[in-house]
């Protein structure tokens, strides 16, 4: 009984060593040395060098010179990292219904010179509720707004989101996209940062960093 308990003992302890700490410290040295930022969470810095948040996770933009994402569930006020969830709402939710309707006319209000209807990722929210990207039609819907608040010819926006479009994965997999909060940080090294028009748009620049006006 001594003898089958030892050989117990050390293949426990051997399982343990490799499976508790060889393992785990092989793939965090090889994931750091391959690929850092990645492995840290795809971290977006400004020009300063602070985080500001992550190229993974969603933030929102109320700003009318800013590019919007999609609405979000992910807490009781949307974009919540620690609340990452879907609204698990179906289609025939009139509770849906109204908050789509709702945003279609809130999107119609503040985009009066957008081309066509509204595009649907703009009023549908992710299973996440954090999803970073947006279709290259959802930016682009939004053109004519942004470069009216900030002053600039849509023809350079335009440049700037057509630039910020990132292909399919192994131009195979997904769909085009668009990263919304890279896409703003390279509209405001591009342009300058617009002013703050409110007080509540000056605290959410400084919740994302000090890059933004938002």
């Amino acid at each position: 009984m001594i003898h089958v308990l030892l050989i117990a003992l050390r293949t426990t302890i051997v399982t343990l060593v490799l499976t508790g700490v060889v393992y785990p410290y092989t793939i965090t040295g090889l994931a750091q040395l391959l690929f850092s930022g990645r492995a840290n969470g795809s971290l977006v810095t400004d020009e300063q060098g602070q985080i500001i948040g992550s190229e993974l996770i969603g933030q929102g933009f109320s700003h009318p010179a800013y590019f919007q994402l999609r609405p979000s569930a992910a807490g009781d006020k949307g974009y919540d990292a620690t609340a990452s969830s879907g609204s698990n709402l179906g289609p025939t939710s009139k509770k849906l219904q109204d908050r789509v309707i709702q945003d279609l006319a809130r999107l119609k209000e503040e985009n009066p010179n957008a081309p066509g209807p509204v595009p649907a990722d703009l009023v549908t929210t992710s299973a996440s509720g954090l999803d970073p990207h947006l279709s290259p039609q959802a930016a682009l819907w939004q053109l004519p707004r942004v470069a009216d608040a900030r002053g600039v010819a849509p023809e350079r926006v335009k440049a700037a989101v057509e630039a910020a479009i990132e292909g399919r994965d192994l131009n195979l997999l997904g769909e085009p996209r668009v990263n919304i909060l890279l896409l703003n940080l390279a509209l405001d090294r591009q342009f300058g940062r617009p002013a703050p028009i409110s007080a509540r748009s000056k605290t959410e620049t400084e919740a994302i960093g000090r890059t933004e006006s938002d």
